[in-house]
């Protein structure tokens, strides 16, 4: 992320720059339509809402409870309270957003309220990981796994893989799709941060 807010302003340039004053290849293409036509319609249901809360109020109280129970220390009780918490929060969203102006022109609060939807969805799925990862690794940190001295306490045996989790457009339903790591040279070693 570093890497990129440096190196980003001098390649993106070059990159867009030839485009400039040219017709956008491929926005006939059924694929950009469709993906166009989605946007369009998500973001028109967060304007016919017509609700109460704003999206910063929203965001607050999501990002209290990702602060409180998903941060760089999380136990399995605090992650079931995220989860049981979050859901309904994200239906309050979804029934009592509400959206200032429209949407034929530039609309910080459409924006915004499309970030913070998608900061649910995210805040759900990061959490539900953080569940079933019964160990401690890096920035994941869950109190349970740590040996006597509080250092982290993995568990290769059964967390020595990749996982991906397959968008079935429900966060609290994704698919977590495991694909084992084989360490043929370097084998892992307990990290320590003393």
């Amino acid at each position: 992320m570093a890497d990129g807010y440096f190196v980003l302003p001098y390649t993106i340039g070059n990159y867009l720059a030839p485009m400039l004053n040219k017709p956008i290849p491929g926005t006939d293409h059924p694929g950009f339509l469709a993906a166009e036509t989605e946007a369009r319609n998500r973001f028109q249901r967060f304007l016919d809402v017509k609700g109460t809360r704003s999206p910063d109020w929203f965001h607050r109280e999501l990002g209290k409870i990702i602060w409180d129970y998903c941060g760089m220390e999380r136990t399995e009780q605090g992650l079931q309270k995220a989860l049981s918490e979050l859901p309904p929060l994200y239906e309050e969203f979804q029934r009592d957003l509400r959206v200032t102006g429209d949407g034929a022109s530039i609309n910080q609060t459409l924006e915004k309220a499309g970030r913070v939807d998608d900061f649910f969805q995210l805040g759900m799925l990061m959490c539900r990981d953080a569940l079933e990862r019964r160990e401690s690794a890096g920035g994941h940190f869950r109190a349970e796994y740590q040996d006597e001295e509080g250092e982290a306490q993995r568990d290769d045996e059964h967390f020595a893989h990749v996982a991906a989790w397959e968008w079935t457009g429900d966060p609290m339903h994704a698919i977590r799709n495991v694909e084992e790591l084989e360490f043929e040279t370097i084998h892992l070693a307990k990290r320590s941060y003393k």
